[in-house]
């Protein structure tokens, strides 16, 4: 499970998301269930993106962005992303509890599929 956590937090880094989207598949995999599943990749997603963005801010040379950014981080993008996240926590985990297993895996391969056809456009 430590190799599965590190490959999962180095890819979601470089790719760009929290990570959960990695962890929920691996989760169910071992049998965890779905909602479970989903809280805690979300909980795991916190540790992972930290440290994505401190990885960020102390690897980019001097003046990498405008004023406000430290390194590759730009404050007021990451501050308005945690605010978001923060309110919207409650309504997402009201909704996972009122869907079924099933309903979320479906919602969540749609998810998948979407991070995966916004990849190439992307780079």
């Amino acid at each position: 499970m430590s190799l599965a956590g590190s490959g999962i937090g180095a890819l979601s880094a470089v790719v760009g998301i929290g990570g959960g989207s990695m962890t929920v598949p691996l989760l169910v995999w071992r049998g965890v269930r779905p909602v479970r599943a989903v809280g805690t990749s979300s909980a795991c997603g916190v540790a992972i993106g930290l440290s994505s963005a401190v990885g960020y801010a102390l690897h980019a040379p001097p003046g990498a962005l405008p004023v406000l950014g430290i390194g590759y981080v730009y404050l007021p993008a990451a501050i308005g992303v945690a605010l978001a996240s923060v309110l919207a926590a409650p309504r997402g985990t009201r909704l996972a509890h009122r869907l079924s297993g099933e309903a979320l895996r479906k919602v969540f391969a749609l998810f998948l599929l979407l991070v995966g056809v916004s990849v190439p456009w992307s780079g």
